[in-house]
């Protein structure tokens, strides 16, 4: 599954368009290398997201093409998150 795709799926980021512009940015790394919108996910993958003031680091758990809004928090498992310092 592409990455802004399960960005979008997973609810991590609201919209795809949007996972797009960050990844581009260089905000998001897989298993430590920045990554691409049309990154190839597999299951176990490491994400790393620097948001404006966190850093938070997922598992991807499941990927799947949609889910409920219910269902979309057991995509993925969070790691760690960080305070980052500006």
């Amino acid at each position: 599954m592409r990455l802004d795709k399960f960005l979008k799926v997973a609810r991590i980021i609201k919209r795809r368009t949007v996972a797009n512009e960050i990844c581009d940015k260089g905000y998001i790394s897989v298993n430590g290398k920045v990554a691409k919108p049309s990154t190839t996910l597999k299951l176990g993958d490491k994400l790393t997201i620097f948001f404006a003031k966190k850093e938070v680091e997922y598992e991807v758990l499941e990927l799947k093409d949609s889910t409920k809004k219910e269902d979309a928090t057991q995509m993925f498992k969070i790691i760690s998150e960080k305070n980052r310092e500006q």
